[in-house]
């Protein structure tokens, strides 16, 4: 006798093999697993300093990667004495911001931390997938 529903008035039991009433159990817990979508987000880094072509190369990265459906993190790494140019990294990661606005939106704004500023852009549409 398996106990279905404790909670129920009456209580709800069931005569059935234990045995098998687990496997189903956690055969119906492992297919609620795989349905899960886990969420995997990719970074780009840059620096200061960064020529056009390199950049127009990475920003060409983050546009495949939002269209695949993944959240990006845009990193500016500051070096050395850059640390005391925190405008021109918020002007390069708004500029990044606008060339990436008809399939992103911003879910973090420009953020300081340690010798990085950084901002996080999540897809606005429905991923291809």
């Amino acid at each position: 006798m398996v106990l279905v529903a404790p909670n129920a008035r009456p209580p709800v039991a069931r005569m059935m093999d234990y045995g098998k009433y687990l496997y189903e159990k956690e055969k119906k817990e492992k297919q609620a697993k795989k349905k899960q979508k886990k969420q995997v987000v990719k970074e780009m880094k840059f620096r200061l300093r960064i020529d056009d072509h390199d950049f127009n190369t990475k920003l060409k990265k983050i546009r495949e990667f939002l269209e695949d459906g993944y959240k990006v993190r845009v990193v500016v790494m500051f070096l050395g004495r850059d640390i005391m140019f925190k405008e021109q990294g918020t002007e390069l990661l708004n500029r990044i911001i606008a060339q990436t606005s008809d399939l992103a939106t911003v879910a973090r704004g420009p953020k300081l931390l340690g010798k990085d500023m950084d901002i996080i852009l999540e897809p606005s549409k429905d991923p291809k997938k």
